[in-house]
């Protein structure tokens, strides 16, 4: 209220240049919290009518208090109609795409200023597929998309989203491990092994039974399913295939 009034006074009681000069200072003091840490946020999903395309975008601020704000949630909620609507090829197209006053940047500053909190939209993504799902968990601290082969899968894929959110995979399938990722968890097991007086023969056994164990922990289709332990992701997959899974996670 005090700004408000202060405005008016600098601008002659001219409501436009006083509104104009309100989102410059609310710039300016946004500007000034670049260096301080937003961990906070909400994730946001969503899927088009006909459930062959998903959105999921994370949306960032300094405190939980104000990642719970109605004003920042629905902001977060427009943010996702942007990237819906216009499907920004990355990041930076998205900042400066039209929004209500002015880019989705300048009226992400514009409420940085209000709140009076540092806020930044750190990621999004779109992914598509015959059948796609998007799953919220925890009132937005986990969002997950899941994009099928198949179309008519939406209960299927309603089921591997839940196993993404509880299991938190971080491959597809082994084909997608990092080489040398793997490769570091095998020396680290190899070492041990060896310093147990293990014999070479024995210990090449050992490992192998490692790397499985180590795909079933890292990669969905090799997971345990949460439902059913002695089933794995795979199996309850059948012949449908997961193109695609986005997972953001607080």
């Amino acid at each position: 209220m005090v700004d408000c009034q202060k405005a008016l006074k600098e601008t002659n009681n001219n409501l436009e240049e006083a509104v104009d000069l309100l989102r410059k200072k609310g710039i300016a003091k946004a500007s000034k919290r670049t260096d301080r840490e937003a961990n906070e946020g909400v994730i946001k999903v969503a899927t088009n009518e006909e459930g062959t395309e998903g959105y999921i975008v994370e949306m960032n601020s300094e405190t939980d208090f104000v990642s719970r704000n109605e004003t920042f949630q629905e902001f977060a909620e427009t943010v996702l109609k942007v990237i819906k609507e216009t499907k920004p090829q990355n990041l930076e197209e998205l900042l400066a795409a039209k929004m209500t006053i002015g880019s989705v940047q300048e009226d992400l500053d514009n409420l940085s200023g209000t709140i009076g909190e540092k806020m930044s939209i750190k990621r999004f993504d779109i992914i598509t597929g015959s059948t796609v799902t998007a799953y919220s968990h925890l009132g937005g601290k986990i969002g997950v998309l899941v994009a099928l082969d198949t179309p008519g899968q939406a209960e299927l894929a309603k089921e591997i989203a839940m196993q993404v959110a509880a299991a938190q995979p971080k491959y597809l399938d082994s084909s997608e491990v990092d080489a040398g990722e793997l490769a570091r968890e095998m020396a680290i097991h190899r070492e041990q092994l060896a310093k147990e007086g293990k014999p070479e023969e024995m210990i090449t056994k050992i490992l192998a039974g490692k790397e499985a164990r180590y795909y079933s922990e890292v990669c969905l289709v090799d997971q345990e399913y949460i439902k059913e332990d002695k089933q794995k992701v795979k199996d309850i997959l059948g012949e449908v295939k997961v193109l695609k899974f986005v997972n953001y996670t607080f």
